[in-house]
Order: structure tokens, then sequence, then C-alpha cells
């Protein structure tokens, strides 16, 4: 019996990491789509320590046709997708928002939702003709708020969101199942532990493997009651919205 096969778009060593551990422990087989493959050693190294066979394939994911490529070179080569996670995200740009430039919008719209449609057209066809499917995209309550210092992270992060839900609206009918995940918190990952140092404190991120076992709570959701919206958030967090 061939295992279902998880694809994480953006696989870096923090949650990218954590989603590969737990749907690779959870019996799926997984592909990485990420620029480098050296972005992603943490993330096939645990996949693989669970168990799972795991293949990488470069892709950009502001460039819609590198995308395109390699879910046509996975297809191929691995067969049809059974969950897709879009865990990308690019560098924290803050300026006021009269300072965002041209090529900042962009920028955004092509990581945020131009990549994000991209992975989803590539696989989602195929799941409405099984009828079934999961399609997560990792987000942040920066969806729901704009920013005057950070006003790109909200305006990609908007466009994430209407795209999760006009999906979800179009082809829940269909089988597949299209959920926005909206981390309210910073997590658990190196690159925090790093930036704070000695401020660093556990119990006020998230844990990543934690937030990942709610992506497989996700995904096991019975079609009598999907979630589309779905907020998570460790119990220090002072919410802000």
């Amino acid at each position: 019996m061939m295992r279902p096969l998880c694809a994480l778009v953006g696989a870096g060593d923090g949650l990218g990491r954590a989603l590969a551990a737990k749907f690779a422990s959870e019996g799926c087989d997984i592909a990485l789509l990420s620029r480098t493959q050296a972005g992603s050693a943490a993330a096939a190294d645990a996949a693989q320590a669970a168990g799972a066979k795991v293949r990488f394939f470069a892709a950009d994911a502001t460039r819609p046709a590198s995308i395109d490529q390699a879910f046509e070179q996975l297809a191929a080569e691995l067969g049809a997708v059974e969950i897709l996670i879009y865990n990308a995200r690019g560098p924290a740009a803050r300026r006021a928002p009269l300072a965002m430039s041209y090529a900042d919008l962009d920028e955004i719209f092509q990581l945020e939702v131009v990549g994000a449609f991209a992975a989803a057209k590539a696989v989602m066809p195929a799941m409405i003709t099984r009828g079934q499917g999961s399609v997560m995209f990792s987000s942040a309550t920066a969806a729901l708020r704009g920013s005057g210092s950070n006003p790109l992270y909200a305006i990609g992060k908007f466009g994430l969101r209407a795209l999760a839900q006009s999906l979800a609206k179009a082809h829940a009918k269909d089988g597949v199942h299209v959920a926005h995940i909206r981390l309210d918190c910073t997590l658990d990952v190196p690159l925090v532990r790093q930036y704070l140092g000695t401020a660093f404190k556990a119990e006020d991120t998230a844990n990543t493997d934690d937030v990942a076992a709610t992506y497989w709570w996700v995904h096991q959701q019975p079609k009598s009651a999907w979630s589309n919206e779905v907020e998570l958030r460790p119990y220090t967090e002072n919410w802000t919205y």
C-alpha cells in the first residue's frame, strides 16, 4: 500500500522541520520544495528519522514558473499529492506604508499570494478528481490587521487569507479541505532563540512540534466539521487582535 504524499513548500529548520517530522511519523512520505537543498536539510533529516521517504525539489516561491516546474517533476516521479502545506515566508521588511516601493509590493505578493496559488493550482485538480485532499497555508494574525510599521507582511497575509477562503468556498464540495492556519505568536525556532539570546523564554513561544500536531489534526478533521480558520497561540500570549 502506497503511503500518502505530503508536499511541503518552505521547509526550514523551524516549523518546516516540525511539520516534516510530524507528517512522516503519521505515515506520509515527504516532498520538500525550497530554494536550496541545504535549507531543507533539517526537515529532510527529521522526516527520514521518522521513517519517511524524502525527496527534494528546487523551487523559488516568488517565481510561479519555478513552482509549476517543481510540481510537474514531483507528480511525474512521486505521483499525487495528498497534503499540501504552503509554509513559505520571506524576511520581515519593516517600513512605513508610504516608504514601500512597487518592487516591495510585487515581491510580497509573489511570495504570499502568487506562490501559494501556484502550489495550490498544481495539486488541487487531482485532489478534486479523487474527491479528497488537504491544503494548508501557514499564516499569521497580520492577516486580520494592517500595520503602520510592517505593512508588507499584513498585505501579503491579507491576500493569502482571501485566497484560502476563496479556494475553500469553491472546492470544499469537491472534497478538498483548505485551511488558513493563523499563528498569533512567536515560534520557538533557532532564529528566535538566537535573536533573543538570554531573554528567550520557551513558555512565551509556541513549540513547533505542538504546532505541527495541530496541522495534522486539521488534516484529520471529518468532512462534517471542517475548519477553514485555525488560530494558535501559547497560553502566555497577549492576544494581538
